[in-house]
């Protein structure tokens, strides 16, 4: 699979660009409702996806390399379930041919999603819904 190809798996959901948070005790990853700076909660689309690495130095670019390493992806993430050798899901565009679909299916980050810059602590806006 080429970069396109790899690029083209992502169905735009916007959960990966959520800030999470870890307990020192346990190791164990909890995600918030807080978006990266640079995500449009309203379209869950980075704004400057281009440049977000020089923007957001902590962003990570999935590389297929890298999956085995990254246990922290939603269980519907593309990349994940594509790395796992599992299908994508109906709603993905890619199967229905609808860029809308991961929304209406509710499992995009719109609607519920606060950004980084107006959100505070972390640990005020962890979420208990499986991603």
């Amino acid at each position: 699979m080429d970069r396109g190809q790899w690029e083209a798996l992502c169905d735009g959901c916007g959960k990966c660009c959520l800030h999470k948070v870890e307990d020192a005790d346990t190791g164990e990853i909890a995600p918030t409702n807080v978006a990266c700076k640079l995500l449009d909660i309203e379209q869950a689309r980075c704004t400057d996806y281009r440049h977000r690495k020089a923007i957001v130095p902590d962003c990570l670019r999935l590389t297929a390399r890298k999956m085995r390493k990254i246990t922290w992806l939603p269980r519907t993430c593309a990349y994940r379930l594509v790395a796992e050798g599992e299908s994508l899901p109906g709603w993905h565009y890619l199967v229905c041919g609808d860029r809308e679909a991961v929304h209406e299916a509710g499992e995009s980050v719109r609607g519920w999603t606060i950004s980084e810059l107006k959100a505070g602590n972390l640990e005020h806006h962890i979420v208990d819904r499986e991603l």
